[in-house]
């Protein structure tokens, strides 16, 4: 059983002029390419290496965990800090039913978006999945730690970091349904309806993985990695891609 939603609340006039002012400022901070930037103070270019990805994954693999964990949870700052300040700006009654729901659902895409699409690099970027992650956090950490769960499932079964990442985008707002069906009321629409267009756009920007996937050349990972390797008569390298040995 789910919760009911109460669409009236996606209308935009509701929002106040400081929560657009949040919008914007989502946007710039997740289009900040962290990645890119501290792959430079290695000199590497990760646009160049691996899967050409600027995202924490591919940055563990082309400069290694650590500085992969460091671009990871600079990531989730991005989604993180301004969903936080929408929660907490806009957590007035007087606003009506559903804005602040409204204001950090749209929040954490315009992070996500700019995460996605940095004017920085021409409109490019990585896929938004830490950005994601941290958007749903600072509203509701179970339905997050649902997603994760579902992450390592998917993982663990298939080898497929790309995914499980796909997977646990999709759960987001379903958990968030779950968790809010004993509302006595109808809950506002907003954060589902941001969380959904997150999970699309998490896909989207992995239809190259996809593609990959469907042709049986998408690199895996762990024991998935390993028995794929045995099989083939190849050993997995640190990106999980298969060499011949």
């Amino acid at each position: 059983m789910m919760a009911h939603l109460d669409w009236s609340t996606l209308d935009p006039a509701i929002l106040p002029p400081v929560a657009w002012v949040l919008v914007a400022t989502a946007f710039l901070l997740g289009s900040i390419p962290f990645g890119l930037l501290l792959g430079r103070l290695r000199g590497i270019d990760l646009r160049t290496v691996g899967s050409g990805n600027i995202g924490a994954t591919n940055a563990a693999r082309a400069m290694g965990r650590g500085m992969g964990l460091v671009v990871y949870l600079l990531d989730l700052a991005k989604g993180l800090l301004p969903v936080l300040l929408a929660g907490l700006w806009l957590d007035d009654p007087a606003l009506g039913a559903g804005a602040k729901e409204l204001a950090q659902g749209a929040t954490g895409l315009a992070a996500v978006l700019g995460h996605c699409y940095t004017p920085w690099l021409a409109f490019k970027g990585g896929k938004g999945v830490a950005t994601a992650c941290a958007a749903i956090v600072a509203v509701e950490p179970l339905a997050f730690v649902a997603g994760g769960l579902a992450w390592l499932f998917a993982r663990a079964t298939t080898g497929w970091v790309g995914l499980a990442s796909m997977v646990m985008c999709a759960v987001f707002p379903l958990a968030w349904l779950v968790l809010q069906r004993d509302a006595q009321v109808p809950r506002p629409a907003g954060l589902v309806v941001a969380w959904s267009a997150i999970a699309l756009l998490v896909v989207a920007r992995h239809r190259a993985n996809i593609a990959r996937m469907y042709a049986g050349t998408e690199p895996r990972s762990g024991r998935r990695a390993a028995a794929a390797a045995s099989r083939q008569g190849a050993s997995p390298d640190e990106g999980g891609k298969l060499k011949r040995t």
